[in-house]
């Protein structure tokens, strides 16, 4: 079962609500290249974050028989519902509102989580319950990745520095900071329902080795559509710029973390901190409203 790195919190969800009315387009003040690297987030998470609750409504069973994993697992699917919920508005409200449609590369996204990574495997010969373990594992690799990223959201001062919206940064780091809070939770589910290590270590490249293609043909594809940018390309220089001013992880930070994961001994209990996390979500306005504490 998970070691415990400070306390071990109740993993449940925070009811939260933002409101985007003031919130501009470009939320890092004159630096819209930037904004649309961190953006790519909206486009993939809420596609993302509802397909883990779909697979972990499969795998529930195959966890009954340890109460506690049992109920993180509930808790874990709680709150990646809200995560999901909450990107979605960005999407819906923060972005269509001021004239930038995401639709036609949403729409894509969900097709490759309801088809490529759907049910239905489509490796010839592969047991409906060994793509499940696979898809479990896959889910512990990115959730390595979105709790480092998000102790890195936690410590990026430069983006207040930079004059960043407080409304984007409290939803990042809200974000965050759950990531972190139930970071051992998808790790703990793969090692209870298979542990093998070899396919952790593929499912790992399944899930996060497309990453930085995402991530730049997402920024490419904000920046088309955004009605404000006449021919703007996002260019490997702009996202070393963004680095070098702590806007956006580097490189380095996305290859020492995914060296971390595929470590033998790894468990996510050594990485990042609980009390860290736990903090934030006691100061953050929107977890404040509601109610600060998880339900």
């Amino acid at each position: 079962m998970s070691e415990i790195d400070e306390r071990h919190p109740v993993i449940a969800p925070r009811r939260v609500r933002f409101d985007w009315a003031d919130t501009p387009l470009h939320w890092i003040p004159d630096e819209p290249v930037a904004t649309h690297f961190i953006n790519v987030l909206h486009l993939l998470l809420p596609a993302g974050e509802r397909w883990f609750v779909h697979v972990y409504k499969e795998a529930l069973p195959l966890v009954r028989d340890d109460e506690r994993l049992y109920r993180e697992v509930k808790g874990f699917m709680g709150q990646e519902a809200v995560h999901a919920y909450s990107h979605q508005g960005v999407l819906d409200r923060q972005m269509r509102d001021q004239g930038l449609d995401p639709g036609p590369l949403t729409d894509r996204i969900e097709w490759v989580f309801r088809r490529i990574l759907g049910d239905r495997c489509w490796i010839p010969f592969l047991p409906r319950k060994r793509w499940l373990f696979v898809r479990i594992g896959v889910i512990a690799g990115i959730e390595h990745y979105t709790a480092v990223l998000g102790q890195w959201i936690l410590d990026a001062r430069e983006l207040d520095e930079a004059g960043a919206d407080p409304t984007m940064m409290d939803l990042l780091r809200w974000h965050g900071a759950e990531e972190v809070e139930h970071r051992s939770v998808a790790f703990d589910v793969y090692q209870h329902v298979a542990g093998r290590y070899w396919m952790r270590f593929i499912a790992f490249f399944l899930g996060v080795l497309a990453l930085p293609l995402m991530v730049y043909a997402g920024a490419v594809f904000l920046c088309r559509a955004d009605p404000t940018l006449k021919g703007v390309r996002p260019r490997i220089r702009d996202y070393r710029r963004a680095v070098r001013r702590g806007l956006f992880p580097s490189n380095r930070f996305m290859i020492s973390a995914g060296r971390a994961y595929l470590r033998r001994d790894y468990h996510p209990s050594r990485e990042c901190s609980t009390q860290r996390a736990l903090d934030y979500l006691a100061s953050s306005p929107a977890a404040r409203a509601a109610g600060g504490r998880a339900s």
